[in-house]
Parts: structure tokens; C-alpha cells; sequence
């Protein structure tokens, strides 16, 4: 079984040979012009994502830069989908992001990770899990996401948060290691943030 096919059944492996490397490269070529991209040129903004990402939805946007070791290769997002600037994505496996969500500045998701053992580390293994937001996530500023995680529909991941493990539908998370706060309430149909009343419903 070659490096390959290993990563791709989430396997130990090597990431550091040619076969590998050299499509990393070419990937991080379509990444290196999305960057480069003016505020203007929305056009070629939207269609160097199409171009980078396993999938893209209808109205999806990343604010530059975001940094992906694969390129974005292995992004996939669902419609209406906002990501604000500085995401990292260690993407050697799939990132899934659903409908309707929104990513705060500064977020790193990493898919890869590396054996504690550590002759295995020294001989420059890694292993690789895929993350999955459902609909509706939002995700604070700054917060990390583990390999292997996979969060709920509607939940809120609070600022600064490490999310090392699954989090369910329908709550409030935050903390290192994110755990959950409280579930979404009658509380958010009044209050919008902290002591301020919603003026408006939908």
C-alpha cells in the first residue's frame, strides 16, 4: 500500500514524499492567486474558489488570506458561508462546513496530527481525520478545531476555544478543551447579547 492510499484510509503515513508534495504545489499555486486577489475582483475571486475547493455552494466568501497546506484541495462548503480573514486550514483530509455558517477571524481547523510515540515522530509519520460543521455553525474568533471533530447544527463555538472532541446540535461551547455551556434557549429569543433586547425577528 503506498503513501496514497494510506492517507486515504487514514492510515499512518509518510506526507513528505513526491507523489504527494508534487500535487500540494500545484494546488497551492490557485491558493497563492486567490490571496493575491484585489477587493475588487470578486468575479475571479469566485471562480478561483470554485476552482481551489472539492465543492463550493451559491454565495460563499472568504476574506484573504487564508492559508491551506493543500490549497483548499480538500474543502468542501455548503451555500451561504462566510469566512473572515486568516483561515488556516491543515487540509489533508476533508473539511466539511455546511449551510448557513459563519468562521470568525484567526480560526485554524487542522485535519493532520502525529504520533506520540516518538520514533514514529521522528520518522515523520502522520495521521489524518476529517472535521465537519453542520448547518448553521458559528465559530469565534481564534478558536481551534482538532482532527477528527465534528460539531452540531446551530452550535455557537465561543472565542478561543480548542475543540478536541464532538460537540452537539443546539448549544453553546467554549473553553480549553471545549465543553458545552448551556443548550440555545428562550433566553436568545429575548436577548440577542448579554443584557440587549432584540428589536427584530425573523
Amino acid at each position: 500500500m503506498n503513501n496514497l492510499e494510506r492517507k486515504a484510509k487514514h492510515l499512518l503515513y509518510h506526507p513528505d514524499v513526491p507523489e504527494l508534495m508534487d500535487r500540494q504545489q500545484e494546488y497551492l499555486e490557485k491558493l497563492y492567486s486567490f490571496n493575491m486577489t484585489s477587493p475588487r475582483e470578486t468575479d475571479k475571486r469566485s471562480q478561483l474558489l470554485a476552482e481551489m475547493c472539492a465543492e463550493v455552494g451559491e454565495n460563499c466568501y472568504i476574506e484573504p488570506p487564508m492559508h491551506a497546506n493543500w490549497g483548499a484541495h480538500h474543502l468542501h462548503l455548503g451555500s451561504d458561508v462566510y469566512i473572515n480573514f486568516n483561515l488556516t486550514l491543515v487540509d489533508d483530509d476533508d473539511i466539511t462546513i455546511g449551510n448557513h455558517c459563519m468562521i470568525g477571524p484567526n480560526v485554524v481547523m487542522t485535519t493532520a496530527g502525529h504520533p506520540v510515540l516518538p520514533i514514529l515522530r521522528q520518522n515523520s509519520y502522520q495521521y489524518n481525520f476529517p472535521i465537519t460543521l453542520k448547518d448553521n455553525v458559528w465559530i469565534g474568533s481564534g478558536v481551534q478545531i482538532l482532527p477528527g471533530v465534528t460539531i452540531g447544527s446551530n452550535t455557537v463555538i465561543g472565542a478561543g476555544s480548542v475543540v478536541t472532541k464532538d460537540i452537539p446540535d443546539n448549544v453553546v461551547a467554549y473553553g480549553n478543551p471545549c465543553r458545552v455551556a448551556r443548550p440555545i434557549n428562550d433566553h436568545d429569543k429575548e436577548y440577542y447579547f448579554k443584557s440587549h433586547k432584540l428589536d427584530v425577528w425573523e
